[in-house]
Formats: C-alpha cells, structure tokens, sequence
C-alpha cells in the first residue's frame, strides 16, 4: 500500500482541477537493474465544474508544459523547454512545474530507485480518479487497476524527470 498526497495547483486551473494529487510507487526490478520508479499526478474530479471540465484542465496544463497526451514518453532532461523539476532529499520528493507543485513522502526502496538510475517515470493523468483519496492508503490492487487502464495511459502525458537533490 502507499500513500496519495495533496498537491497544489495554479489559480488559474485549480478551480477547475479541484484537488490536485500525486502517489509514488516502485516497480519490480527486472534482470538485476533498477526501474526508475513512479510518481502520479491526478485530479480527484471534484473541480468547480465537475470531472469533465476537470479533465480539459488537465489537458490544458500538460499542453501548456510542452507535453502531449498518447504522445509516448519524453526525457525531460533531453528536453530544456518542459520546466519540470523533481527535487529527491531525505525520504521526500519535490516536484515543481507550472501550476503543480507537490511534496510527498516517499519509502526508502523509492528514494534509494530514483538516485540509482537518475530519473522518475511521472504520469500525468487527464482522467480523474475519485477513489485516490489523499492521505487514505491506497492498495496495489487499486493503483493497478487505475494505472493499468488503457483510457487512463492513452489519455495522461509522461515524461522521464531526472533527479537533482541538495548534495553538492
């Protein structure tokens, strides 16, 4: 089980996205190499408008990023124009882009994961998902079947975002 932690969106969309949330999870390692791990960021649909104008939000904020939905996966560090930062320190991750900024907790096999192979796999999802609840566990089954949904990876944008910390 993990997590969901509140995230804060902009002004201008937050009405729209209502609350914003990220959940970070590892995957297995597969041949002896470390899998970058995860980060999720959805709405729960509860925005000003409802679940549909929620997802249009979405949509515009990754447009205005300069990432696309169903567009495969970009390395953000190949690509200076998407300001995405993830800053990984002391069981933490600190992720900032316009109109998101997040703070959650993350497990030490997590930490240890993103240091090891220098990046995180982040999905940002246009479909809301209500059930993922902040500060409520949330079990593998659940990240799974939402994860695991072809509307749900079809429609979200992801990106590799290389990891910094305060280490000299």
């Amino acid at each position: 089980m993990t997590s969901t932690n509140t995230a804060q969106g902009s002004p201008q969309y937050a009405p729209l996205l209502g609350t914003l949330t990220v959940i970070p999870w590892t995957g297995e390692a597969s041949d002896g190499q470390r899998n970058p791990p995860f980060l999720l960021a959805y709405s729960l649909g509860d925005g000003r408008d409802g679940a549909e104008a929620g997802e249009e939000a979405m949509r515009a904020v990754i447009d205005e990023v300069g990432l696309r939905t169903g567009a495969g996966l970009v390395d953000v560090g190949e690509s200076p124009n998407i300001p995405i930062t993830l800053l990984v320190q002391a069981g933490r991750a600190v992720l900032t882009m316009p109109y998101l900024k997040a703070q959650c907790a993350v497990p030490p096999e997590w930490e240890q994961d993103a240091r090891e192979t220098g990046g995180v796999y982040f999905i940002i999802a246009t479909r809301p998902w209500p059930e993922g609840t902040p500060g409520r566990p949330v079990s593998e089954e659940a990240l799974r079947a939402f994860v695991g949904d072809e509307a749900v990876l079809t429609g979200a944008a992801h990106c590799l975002v290389p990891v910094s910390s305060l280490r000299g």
